[in-house]
């Protein structure tokens, strides 16, 4: 499902038109990623739970020409499905 074909969906399930329901869902993605920007664990229950986290530095190989490299660290989101989510 890509997300046009969600926003039909949400529409349909809501009763909201497609431009609503597009605005709804963006809204809800901002605040989403607004939240764990600045460090806060956003948590739908049933659904799962977004939250920063840090990767730390490492060394590596690269897989061409076989020398040795450093990956910085970085800040990445960390999804763990809730038990509604669960297949």
């Amino acid at each position: 499902m890509n997300k046009t074909e969600l926003i039909n969906a949400i529409a349909e399930g809501s009763g909201l038109t497609k431009t609503d329901a597009a605005k709804a869902l963006n809204a809800t993605i901002a605040a989403i990623a607004g939240a764990v920007k600045e460090g806060d664990k956003v948590s739908v229950v049933g659904f799962g739970t977004f939250a920063p986290a840090e990767r730390p530095a490492r060394t590596c190989k690269n897989p061409r020409t076989g020398e040795s490299m450093e990956v910085p660290a970085k800040k990445v989101v960390k999804f763990k499905a809730g038990s509604d989510l669960a297949l």
